[in-house]
């Protein structure tokens, strides 16, 4: 009887030291600021990837973000971090601003093909911040949006100051940038904020790592996804299951548009039916066929465009429009 609890007992032992291993190697691949090499065999993205090359070498949106002249500002976030974004006045002087927040892993200025359509198109200022532990911004882990909201209540804030207390202000989100804007969707944010446009967000970080530790690596979710939450906790502040763009639509105010690719295998379109059901606020859905993801707009510009113009038009006043009701 001793003999079969001390077997058991090494068992464990050895089953909790493999588990907090691989919990940190989990942690590192991630969440923690690093290159995030797994990108590269992710078959999930191939689509994506041969896309964005193809709009890069066809329309060169992508490069436009390159050659403006931004200014660079930098503010401080709720937890004394540097965050960096960079900021280009409208050519006409306008109170409309889109704030643009990008990817996971990514950076301020791959948001350029959309910062091209609210500058050129329809005449905004545009801020492009780099998120935490990206970019030039501080900060040594991805929160995934969840942490990320605080700053763009922040970023919100800078722009009331700078355009004025009239500023009418679009959050528009890809991929994190989308989950980050919904995070932030259901704080307490001031009535500048219009509209929000989310572009193939996760329902939460919980699901959406559970859904890529299966689809990647053949796991299930226990007991490697609640470990690595712990360890997020402790390391970087918040568990993967708090972070939940799904809890903070269900307490938006804010008219949010939601996108996504129907055929995206790396954040399931099924999460937007979910996250559009849950939405408490006034909203719309957009589902572009044949878009893997990241690349809606690539897929169907026109489309997305018009979109977003019908979108915006509802609740956004043009510039003539704010003048008439001074």
């Amino acid at each position: 009887m001793k003999l079969h609890v001390t077997i058991i007992a090494a068992v464990l032992v050895i089953f909790l030291v493999v588990d907090i291993v691989v919990s940190f190697y989990f942690y590192d691949i991630a969440v923690a600021r690093n290159k995030k090499e797994f990108y590269k065999d992710n078959k999930d993205l191939e689509a994506s990837i041969e896309v964005l090359t193809k709009a890069q070498e066809e329309d060169k949106d992508l490069d436009w973000a390159y050659e403006q002249v931004f200014e660079e500002i930098v503010i401080e976030s709720y937890d004394g971090l540097k965050l960096n974004g960079y900021y280009l006045e409208a050519k006409v002087p306008s109170k409309k601003t889109a704030i643009l927040a990008h990817g996971y892993s990514s950076y301020a200025r791959a948001m350029g093909s959309y910062a091209k359509y609210y500058y050129e198109d329809l005449g905004y200022n545009i801020l492009m911040p780099d998120a935490r532990g990206h970019g030039k911004s501080e900060g040594d882990y991805i929160g995934f949006g969840w942490h990320d909201r605080k700053d763009y209540v922040r970023w919100i804030e800078y722009i009331i100051d700078r355009v004025g207390e009239d500023s009418q202000i679009v959050l528009h989100g890809v991929s994190m940038g989308g989950a980050t804007v919904l995070m932030t969707s259901g704080e307490e944010l001031p009535g500048n904020v219009k509209a929000i446009i989310s572009d193939c967000s996760y329902t939460s970080v919980k699901d959406e790592l559970a859904y890529q530790l299966k689809r990647m690596y053949k796991l299930p979710p226990f007991p490697l996804l609640h470990s690595t939450s712990l360890l997020t906790r402790i390391r970087a502040g918040f568990y993967f299951a708090e972070a939940s763009a799904l809890k903070q639509v269900s307490k938006a105010k804010t008219p949010i548009l939601f996108i996504h690719g129907e055929e995206d295998s790396f954040i399931p379109v099924e999460m937007v039916y979910e996250l559009y059901e849950n939405c408490s606020s006034e909203k719309d859905l957009f589902i572009v066929p044949g878009a893997g993801h990241g690349v809606a707009y690539n897929i169907d510009k026109e489309g997305y465009r018009k979109k977003v113009f019908d979108f915006l038009s509802r609740y956004v006043m043009d510039n003539w429009q704010v003048k008439l009701k001074d």
